[in-house]
């Protein structure tokens, strides 16, 4: 009689990491709206770049909105554009942060070289 040998299963991946990039720990899609509405308040405070995060304030409510009333694929479709828009957002506000400090050092260099 042939011993029997066991199967091993290796995991790829670690434990959790098997969700889609835009999945909560649970697998409901995420919105985002905490970081929409950083980026809206963030761009009317710092150079009115808020009219430009709006979009993804508007995505991320959606996102919860569909999240809400089950239609997960639909919430998932929001998320990653909402995703989209605060990426983009939060890039433009920290290049306004970082010409506006250039800019700053650039005009102090002058006014107090002289």
């Amino acid at each position: 009689m042939k011993p029997r040998q066991a199967e091993v299963a290796i995991p790829l991946q670690a434990p959790g990491r098997g969700a889609t990039p835009a999945a909560g720990p649970d697998g409901q899609p995420r919105d985002y709206v905490v970081w929409s509405l950083f980026n809206v308040l963030a761009g009317y405070g710092i150079a009115y770049l808020g009219c430009l995060c709006l979009p993804a304030l508007v995505f991320s409510i959606k996102a919860r909105d569909c999240k809400v009333l089950g239609d997960l694929e639909g919430a998932r479709r929001h998320g990653a554009r909402a995703r989209v828009w605060n990426i983009v957002c939060s890039v433009l506000l920290v290049l306004t942060v970082v010409a506006i400090i250039t800019i700053t050092a650039i005009a102090a260099s002058v006014i107090f070289s002289t």
